[in-house]
């Protein structure tokens, strides 16, 4: 007997060894296990160290909908979470579960959370992490917006858009930077001006790899490109780093139709009435063929 079975047989003999392990999952997929047992555990491929100190509330769990947080504490370290990776920003939305396990059998367990991570705080080399669990996302609105721009993201399911291809995907070697923000970039391969604006520009190499942000503007300055983003890096970058620029979209129509060649997958409602509509004076003329009426 193992697994649920297993762990509600050992909690019924009341005499009980049991301990929470917990699994940190990054988004760019870096995984690191905690355990508040005095020593390492390893199952599901893997291994909870106890030396990193995290622990948890109790778990505020019921039934239905409602919305199921708790909170992790634990301390900042060179080896587990340091606080230039949660400055970063490589633990926003890190998804996490948290297990009760009979330690003589890891086998024996119970998956008592899953969740993600919600809003990191730190002081005094310590942090602390609110846990929100999935039903959370029921909180958020969703559903079709009537408006003239399209509504899809960029190469989700909706828009369809292949975002592998090198028309829209660059790569590119950081040639001077001006306040982690503002980067002039060397291309191998030249791109019109203004392609990737409100893309995105990502972090290839260097202490900042794996990060990125949001393309505010997009120029060409000589044989260098300029590229700004909305903020700046939360990771110093070097010259010399390499990025990658993904192409952007400004929702338009006719930016789907040529840009993308993707019109008929386009999410908006171009031949909306604007404002003006509500005040604006009926033709007088008398045909009533289905052309305009103003």
């Amino acid at each position: 007997m193992s697994g649920v079975a297993g762990i509600d047989a050992h909690l019924a003999t009341g005499a009980t060894e049991v301990c929470r392990c917990w699994r940190l999952t990054r988004t760019d997929g870096f995984t690191l296990g905690f355990t508040d047992h005095d020593r390492a555990l390893a199952f599901d491929g893997c291994d909870f160290r106890p030396e990193s100190g995290l622990s948890a509330r109790a778990l505020s769990q019921s039934t239905g909908l409602a919305v199921d947080n708790t909170e992790a504490i634990g301390a900042l370290s060179d080896t587990a979470i340091t606080e230039a990776d949660i400055a970063a920003g490589r633990y926003d939305g890190a998804m996490i579960e948290a297990w009760l396990v009979q330690w003589s059998v890891p086998e024996n367990r119970v998956l008592q959370f899953r969740g993600h991570l919600g809003e990191l705080t730190r002081a005094g080399g310590a942090f602390s992490a609110e846990l929100r669990g999935l039903s959370e996302r029921m909180n958020i609105a969703t559903g079709r917006v009537y408006q003239r721009a399209c509504t899809a993201v960029l190469g989700d399911a909706d828009c369809g858009v292949d975002l592998s291809g090198d028309s829209f995907r660059a790569q590119a070697e950081i040639v001077s930077i001006s306040d982690n923000r503002v980067l002039m970039l060397a291309l191998s391969t030249p791109f019109a001006p203004r392609w990737f604006e409100r893309g995105h520009c990502r972090v290839e190499t260097g202490a900042a790899a794996g990060l990125g942000g949001a393309i505010k503007i997009d120029r060409i300055e000589g044989d260098l490109r300029r590229v700004e983003l909305w903020d700046r890096l939360r990771s110093e970058i070097a010259v010399g780093d390499q990025v990658q620029l993904r192409a952007g979209c400004d929702k338009q129509m006719e930016t789907c139709r040529l840009k993308f060649g993707n019109i008929l997958n386009f999410r908006g409602f171009p031949d909306l009435p604007g404002d003006d509509w509500l005040i604006a004076h009926l033709s007088r003329v008398s045909a009533r063929d289905g052309g305009s009426r103003r």
